[in-house]
């Protein structure tokens, strides 16, 4: 009895040491312990995802990859392999799980090593949130008690749901949702039970037990899974038996992007940045809906893409990347070679000396093609045979090819940017066995490539509201981060034409008006030579109408209308169209395109005409939605008309303005900058420079600058062609009624020029239409037009409305005046009412009337 007495009382005392124990630990880290009453309104870090108009997602961005889900989305079978494996008596323990405790300390005692950390499910969610994972006694005290506390504050569900949701499972994935995505690329619904029980196995060492980075220990670990779970009646024996011996499937998955618009989405990501802070805008979870859509956006990268190969092919091939063999190693560091190709890395070299010169094996040179960067499709290959008319080449991943005669007969060689060397008549006269090559995939196998030259851009907006369509700044972003589109402010050549007529017509000039084409010479004493602006091509027809001469881009036409409308006040009037006064050049030069703009602003400034006078601002953002579906901001663009606003939002209009109050009401209107007549008057001339005018039977018919525009069929285009002076720059800006899309081509460094190129005989003008000296007409209208064969097919063809105070009346083409004959020599002009002419010609006297600048240089 004293026995039980004394036992009984040593059990008390060690209790009540016990419990006086945990009271004295409370108070001494109750002070340092957080509140978890955060955890009621957690809001997990979630990267940003960006959208097409049409949902279609085409970039995310933030430091973590997650998925929150509920836990009723997550499958049955991953809550039992994590609550097999991690806490299986969860549900029955208060936060701290007294039998894994004391196995805990049985094993240190019994090893003198901590080998347990006993920590529950809620301990560990206590760790994740709160503490580190330091490995010492008094994180696992306060764990302990932050654990308890959670577990007053929230159910078990909740509790659950949060775990599932934070776990770090590596390589930045976080939470199962999304680490079923980074493994194996989908749903978590949609994984086998050896998937699960892989991802359930890596809590514990998330780095060490993945898949990816040790695909031996993670098979281990997930029989250990398995294990616990067959253990726990989880899962029946046949389904560890295949579970078991399943082989591991895991790799790398980035975001499955639905569309690639790099240069799109990172004018999103800075607006995101601005708009809410780096952390917030990387991890808010924040869903972006820009205006792009997604067909228009793949068919304008495709035009710019295309179009630059084309003119690099017309000029000529620049050689292989790299000789990997069939050279010696030392030769490519004398001048002559270090010239014409890039120099090898170590590792390349390091091959390159092994072999001295011999063919590579087929594991190195897959090993070399997996190092090289990725620019748009293109392919690097390396030429492995070379036959008369193909050529064999090894893709990455050890893929063959052929290169048949017509992927490659184009390649004669570049010498400069004017001149192009013979026609090759053979495979060998381009290539060797050796050479590591571009290629890009067509129909019917690979192409001989190259990385363009030239760079360009494309950029389209609606005009009648500034929503942009498409925007790409560039070839490649992975090559250029620079967005030519939005920051490459280029001289716009003749493209900067139909804003100076614009200000003739509201100066009482009409489409009929006669100035005379003719050379133009000004000495100017300061710097002792002589201005002679010249038209391209130099051919001067003497009086010609203002429609004719802007459709067919004559430059002293332009020039005498800026030194009667006066330099500075045509400047002033170039600024309503939205650009920035500091680029508006305010001398004559400014008639003939020496401004610099970017695309963007100059499909704003076009967008005026073709939106009948009103300013839009151009926007990209629709609206930004949370992490829980709240729309957070929601564009309100200004629109050009009632209609276009009704339209929008998807309101019916009609002509009653009292059935309309309600939307002319919420109507954001862009500013008017230019009369709806004179708007409609451009458009006019810009259709003559696509169609063109007079009469090819009668032999006075004449193409306009933008004639290949023809090649859409649709006869409400509109546009202007750009050159400048050196052939630097190269622009098409044109619109119909629902679109405006400018395209422009040029070097980066301004140093070089665009040349010209001859015909190559292996190709002929069918396959090379374009021969000459390159030009707006023939460089950049050619990717509009690729562009547009997509754009136009998802909009109706609408024409132009005539706006109020027009007429239209018949007058003779050589003189402008009215007349009443029928035949080939009249034509319908229109004017604003009051302007047109009021006298008939004279057949007599032609022309007459016609328009000479104050000093009389004709």
């Amino acid at each position: 009895m004293r026995f039980l007495k004394y036992s009984l009382l040593a059990i008390v005392a060690l209790m009540f040491i016990g419990a006086a124990t945990v009271a004295g630990l409370y108070y001494y880290v109750k002070d340092d312990l957080p509140s978890v009453d955060t955890l009621k309104d957690v809001r997990f870090l979630t990267p940003m995802q960006v959208y097409t108009a049409d949902g279609k997602l085409m970039s995310q961005f933030g430091e973590q990859r997650r998925i929150p889900l509920t836990l009723d989305e997550i499958p049955q079978s991953m809550i039992d392999a994590i609550l097999a494996t991690e806490d299986s008596r969860f549900y029955s323990h208060r936060g701290v799980d007294p039998i894994g405790v004391m196995r805990a300390f049985w094993v240190m005692v019994s090893t003198g090593e901590m080998r347990e950390g006993a920590s529950t499910i809620t301990m560990q969610l206590a760790r994740n949130f709160f503490l580190t994972r330091e490995r010492v006694w008094m994180r696992k005290i306060k764990e302990a008690f932050i654990a308890v506390h959670i577990e007053q504050l929230l159910t078990k569900d909740e509790i659950l749901e949060l775990y599932l949701n934070k776990l770090e499972l590596g390589h930045r994935a976080f939470g199962v949702g999304a680490a079923a995505q980074v493994y194996y690329g989908r749903d978590i619904h949609q994984l086998n039970l050896s998937e699960i029980a892989t991802l359930a196995g890596m809590p514990q060492g998330p780095s060490i037990l993945n898949p990816i980075s040790n695909p031996a220990a993670s098979v281990q670990r997930r029989r250990v899974v398995l294990a616990r779970m067959l253990a726990e009646n989880y899962i029946t024996r046949e389904q560890y038996d295949v579970a078991y011996r399943a082989p591991v499937s895991a790799r790398y998955h980035v975001a499955e992007l639905e569309l690639s618009a790099p240069y799109l989405a990172e004018m999103v990501r800075q607006e995101m940045v601005d708009r809410f802070g780096v952390d917030d805008a990387y991890n808010g979870g924040y869903k972006v809906y820009t205006t792009v859509n997604s067909e228009q956006q793949l068919a304008a990268e495709y035009a710019l893409r295309e179009n630059l190969h084309a003119y690099d092919e017309r000029h000529g091939y620049r050689g292989p990347e790299m000789r990997l063999w069939g050279i010696d190693p030392e030769s490519l560091f004398s001048d002559e070679n270090a010239q014409l190709q890039k120099l090898p890395d170590e590792d390349t070299l390091a091959i390159m000396m092994q072999n001295r010169g011999e063919p590579w094996a087929e594991s190195d040179i897959i090993e070399y093609l997996e190092r090289q960067p990725r620019f748009g499709r293109l392919q690097h290959a390396i030429v492995s045979d070379v036959h008369e008319k193909t050529v064999d080449v090894i893709l990455r991943g050890g893929m063959r090819a052929t290169l048949e005669w017509h992927h490659i007969d184009w390649a004669r060689r570049y010498i400069d940017a004017e001149r192009q060397g013979n026609a090759p008549q053979s495979a060998g006269e381009i290539l060797n066995s050796g050479d590591h090559v571009l290629v890009r995939p067509v129909d019917d196998g690979y192409h001989l490539a190259q990385m363009p030259g030239p760079s360009s851009a494309i950029v389209a907006l609606n005009p009648n509201d500034g929503a942009l369509q498409s925007i790409v700044g560039g070839y490649s972003f992975n090559h250029s981060q620079f967005n030519r589109a939005t920051q490459a402010k280029r001289q716009v050549g003749s493209s900067i034409k139909p804003f100076i007529y614009a200000a003739a017509l509201e100066r009482n000039f009409t489409l009929a008006t006669l100035v005379n084409d003719a050379p133009i010479t000004q000495w100017n004493p300061g710097s002792g030579s002589a201005w002679r602006p010249r038209n391209s091509p130099e051919v001067y027809d003497g009086p010609i109408r203002l429609r004719e001469a802007l459709a067919r881009s004559k430059n002293v036409v332009s020039v005498r209308l800026i030194r009667e409308l006066g330099v500075n006040q045509t400047a002033d009037y170039m600024e309503r169209f939205g650009f920035d006064p500091a680029d508006v050049q305010r001398n004559e030069s400014l008639s003939l395109g020496a401004a610099s703009f970017t695309p963007l602003e100059m499909a704003r400034g076009f967008a005026v005409f073709a939106n009948g006078g009103y300013l839009v601002t151009p926007y990209f953002i629709d609206r930004i939605e949370d992490s829980d579906g709240n729309i957070v901001f929601q564009s309100e663009p200004s629109y050009a008309c009632a209609r276009c606003a009704a339209e929008a939002v998807g309101v019916e209009f009609t002509d009653d303005d009292h059935a309309n109050e309600a939307i002319l009401s919420e109507w954001n209107q862009a500013p008017r900058v230019i009369s709806e007549q004179v708007a409609y008057l451009i458009t006019e001339a810009l259709q003559s420079a696509v169609w063109g005018g007079g009469s090819w039977a009668n032999q006075t018919g004449w193409n306009g600058t933008a004639w290949r525009a023809q090649a859409l069929r649709n006869r409400n285009l509109a546009g202007k062609t750009g050159t400048t002076n050196d052939v630097k720059d190269t622009w098409f800006v044109g619109y119909t009624r629902d679109i405006v899309a400018a395209t422009w081509v040029g070097f980066d460094n301004l140093e070089f020029a665009l040349g010209r190129s001859s015909l190559n005989s292996n190709l002929g003008r069918q396959r090379q239409p374009i021969v000459a000296s390159e030009a707006g007409a023939t460089t950049a209208l050619p990717g509009w037009v690729t562009y547009m064969e997509t754009a136009l097919s998802q909009l109706e063809e609408r024409p132009f409305e005539l706006p109020p105070n027009m007429v239209s009346v018949r007058i003779d083409q050589p003189s402008g005046r009215l007349t009443n004959r029928t035949d080939h020599t009249s034509m319908f002009e229109y004017f604003i009412r009051g302007t047109e002419p009021k006298e008939f010609a004279n057949p007599e006297r032609r022309p007459q009337e016609v328009f000479e600048d104050d000093d009389g240089l004709f």
